[in-house]
């Protein structure tokens, strides 16, 4: 079961966003929230979350802005941007706040869906009238190199640990976030540092940012 969380001001588009959501039996709507503000305010409530449906243009706090707010706070729940807008603005701004998918609001329900499997396999859907823009606006563009990259063979909960550590969280926090002790998160913690051969936090965020692995 893949758990949603929406945030969208409009009554009438929230209902089409929730309608398409209810069409499948492993999609569980958790909550609705009429702006960002209130879904930061929400999601301890209702954790865990795995997706949150993000609209953009919404009143006290706008979707790029709780995106950043949230992926600070919950690295790992996954956002995608469901708007109408496809401008290279907004696309460049919500990449930067950390999301990981760009819907438009007019796809059907089966793109939704599918483009929600796709995040929580890793991937990171966009409708095809923006992929082309996105590849532009990519953050950090990958040069061209002919030195062979490195394997380190972590695993994706080490990586999901390590992304958590990059904002600054501690154990107990990862721990709360990850549904995990804390034992756990220290030996997943112990396991990435001898993988990466570094020996504490900074250098190991260091290493997975420039290795491309966060």
């Amino acid at each position: 079961m893949i758990r949603i969380a929406l945030a969208e001001d409009n009554d009438f588009l929230a209902r089409t966003l929730e309608e398409k959501v209810e069409l499948f039996d492993d999609l569980n709507l958790k909550f609705r929230a009429e702006n960002g503000n209130r879904m930061v305010k929400l999601i301890p409530d209702h954790q865990p979350i795995d997706v949150i449906l993000m609209d953009i243009q919404m009143p006290v706090m706008d979707g790029i802005e709780a995106t950043e707010k949230i992926k600070q706070l919950y690295p790992q729940i996954k956002i995608i941007m469901v708007t109408v807008f496809d401008d290279e603005e907004n696309i460049f701004k919500a990449i930067q706040a950390g999301a990981d998918g760009y819907l438009l609001k007019d796809e059907s329900a089966k793109k939704m869906y599918e483009g929600i499997h796709e995040i929580m396999n890793g991937g990171a859907p966009m409708s095809a009238s923006i992929a082309l823009k996105a590849l532009r606006l990519l953050r950090n563009p990958i040069e061209q190199t002919t030195e062979e990259k490195k394997e380190y063979s972590l695993t994706n909960r080490e990586v999901e640990i390590l992304e958590q550590l990059s904002k600054g969280l501690n154990y107990g926090e990862i721990a709360t976030n990850l549904f995990i002790s804390q034992g756990t998160v220290r030996k997943h913690v112990e396991n990435t540092y001898r993988k990466l051969q570094v020996h504490n936090k900074m250098e190991a965020v260091t290493l997975a940012k420039k290795e491309r692995i966060i």
